[in-house]
């Protein structure tokens, strides 16, 4: 009879079974001696590198334009331009959200179940160094609100090397949760990291900006470290990961009279505390709290929870985005047959640099997209043309795909999306989608209701898209055409005459619409349940654009009108009034508002966040 055992002592079981597998106890003995011996010897005098950032390798978004350099991730290389100066510069690297704004919208997804907790990640860039090293210090000078940064982590590979490692890892040198400076002025964030055992020349900063008042600004990364190895403290067991996943059923045999029946088929065993003699519907919503690790971890302590965790039931929802840095082919290999009931999937920044390749991946999507009505894939560069058909031929109930900065996949291979009729959001922010294929995919994808084409530099003419989304996609509900190059009046007209069912409009730094056609105001009468319009940068929109969107838009809630100079206080008022709902007013750089009015408007009404960037 066994003694009673909690799920926590079950997990702590299964470590210690595959640690056993990692290495014998002699081994990890030896490994300590040599720590221990090395400690008394004298250490080696070693100088400290002190490096900026050669180049930006990846990013997930940006607020900037894909042909310049303001307000772009590639700012982020070399010396400092800015800091310490404090404000908003065109010569930093800023992120393309911020503030809890954007998850507000019905443009944003639905989030999934099973996150971990301690995962915040929103935005990532990785930044390459000159000369390896192993890191002592990362040093981010911050510009403008501070505190987005929530994980650093370095990785083995060079990236200028012609050898790459077979084994490409990644290593956390800091984590914390999202935070807000009390000021938005310029710092020098540099965290205590912790020692790897590899020397880097390549990092990764993970931001969430969602408490911050404002976009952050970063200026400039700075590495600091030793070029010789330096000894490490403690030997460290090996962490069981995401790819350990195998269900031996040597393992499973052996673990099994842990929590599973003994003896005759009627008799249970007492010493489980009667575990086994719940509904099996109260266990799986037990396990259903565990993180996808976790629950890889207790299929294999024993039959019975090997029975649960591997309930196809349990992967309904499957995001893997969090483990990005450790899921491989292997892992989704393992994971296939428990995700044949698999209806969400996120697999968000997976797979670069080797380690998830297009044949794995084509490999799951055949085996578990049949029911697939939600596919994330946003910063996934090992998608190839044949991984989009294998989508499209698979995938027949899709309704959501998410593409965004997937900027490495060929243009022809958009036109595979006009096989998914069905899609009712489509996300093809920073890709390479040309023209004749999204007015293919608008012809053959009528129901869509969210579609966000925002800096899709190799779309040509946006007047013939407009045109197309009228004659269409009537259903649309949002549409962001952030820095769309060529739109014009003509176009902008047909698109809110045929669309009128739009409640999210993005039109920022669209310049070339200008205000005296009359398209904001027949854009305000043509929209009455607009909820959210952009029309930041435009410096042509007046106080008879406001007018209308107070006189039609009473459901307005997010409106961004910065940088123009035709905007006056009276109008500005007459807006707030007439709008309610309205959360969001961003008046940065309007030349006729002044900051001493801001702070009147705030205190007559402070359930609205209006914001006036400065530059020191």
């Amino acid at each position: 009879m066994f003694p009673m055992l909690t799920l926590l002592s079950m997990f702590y079981y299964i470590c210690l079974r595959r640690r056993s597998r990692s290495g014998t106890r002699s081994e990890a003995l030896g490994s300590r001696r040599a720590v221990e011996l090395g400690q008394r010897s004298a250490l080696p005098v070693t100088v400290e590198v002190e490096q900026y950032g050669k180049e930006v390798l990846d990013f997930s978004s940006h607020y900037g334009s894909e042909n310049s350099m303001s307000y772009t991730m590639w700012n982020l290389a070399g010396v400092p331009n800015v800091y310490p100066s404090s404000g908003d510069f065109t010569q930093t690297a800023v992120f393309r959200t911020y503030g809890s704004w954007w998850e507000q919208c019905i443009s944003s997804a639905t989030p999934f179940r099973r996150t971990p907790p301690n995962f915040h990640s929103l935005d990532y860039l990785e930044l390459a160094f000159e000369e390896p090293v192993y890191p002592t210090a990362v040093e981010v000078l911050e510009t403008y609100h501070p505190g987005a940064i929530v994980k650093i982590l370095a990785c083995s590979l060079n990236p200028f090397s012609q050898n790459p490692p077979a084994d490409v890892r990644w290593e956390v040198l800091w984590a914390g949760k999202p935070s807000k400076a009390l000021t938005p002025q310029a710092r020098q964030f540099s965290p205590s990291i912790r020692q790897i055992s590899f020397a880097s020349n390549l990092l990764r900063l993970e931001v969430n900006s969602t408490l911050l008042d404002y976009y952050t600004e970063l200026d400039a990364v700075i590495l600091r470290g030793v070029r010789e190895r330096p000894i490490l403290a403690l030997y460290k067991i090996p962490v069981i990961d995401i790819n350990d996943l195998s269900d031996s059923e040597e393992e499973i045999s052996d673990a099994g009279g842990l929590c599973c029946r003994s003896g005759g088929e009627n008799r249970h065993n007492m010493g489980n505390g009667y575990f086994d003699r719940l509904p099996y519907e109260l266990i799986q919503l037990i396990v259903n709290h565990l993180p996808v690790p976790d629950l890889c971890r207790l299929a294999q302590s024993c039959k019975l929870f090997h029975k649960h965790c591997c309930d196809p039931l349990q992967y309904i929802q499957l995001s893997l985005q969090p483990y990005w840095a450790r899921l491989t082919d292997a892992s989704l290999s393992h994971l296939q047959s428990r995700c044949t009931l698999l209806q969400r999937l996120n697999m968000s920044w997976t797979g670069n640099r080797g380690a998830v390749t297009a044949a794995g991946f084509c490999s799951f999507m055949k085996a578990c997209g049949l029911s697939l009505v939600c596919l994330e894939l946003s910063c996934c560069h090992f998608l190839t043309e044949a991984c989009l058909e294998v989508i499209a031929q698979t995938c027949p109930c899709l309704q959501e795909l998410n593409l965004a900065s997937c900027d490495r996949l060929q243009p022809q291979a958009f036109n595979l999306i006009t096989k998914l009729p069905n899609l009712r959001r489509l996300v093809l922010y920073r890709t390479k989608v040309e023209q004749s294929a999204i007015l293919s995919i608008l012809t053959f994808c009528p129901e869509l209701r969210h579609l966000n084409l925002g800096s899709c530099v190799m779309i040509e003419d946006y007047d013939v898209v407009a045109s197309m989304l009228s004659a269409r996609c009537r259903s649309l509900r949002s549409l962001d055409l952030w820095r769309c190059r060529n739109l014009s009046e003509r176009g902008l007209a047909e698109l809110v005459s045929g669309c009128r069912l739009l409640e999210e409009l993005d039109l920022g730094w669209c310049s070339t619409l200008q205000s005296s056609s009359g398209c904001f105001q027949h854009l305000a009468r043509s929209l009455p349940r607009l909820r959210k319009l952009f029309l930041t940068a435009n410096r042509t929109v007046c106080d008879s654009d406001l007018e209308e969107l107070a006189a039609n838009c009473s459901a307005l809630e997010h409106l961004d009108i910065l940088g123009t100079r035709m905007v006056s206080p009276v109008s500005l008022r007459k807006l707030l009034q007439c709008c309610p709902q309205l959360k969001l007013l961003d008046v940065s750089f309007c030349s006729q508002i002044d900051s001493r009015f801001i702070q009147e408007l705030s205190g007559l009404f402070p359930n609205v966040s209006i914001k006036k960037s400065f530059t020191q």
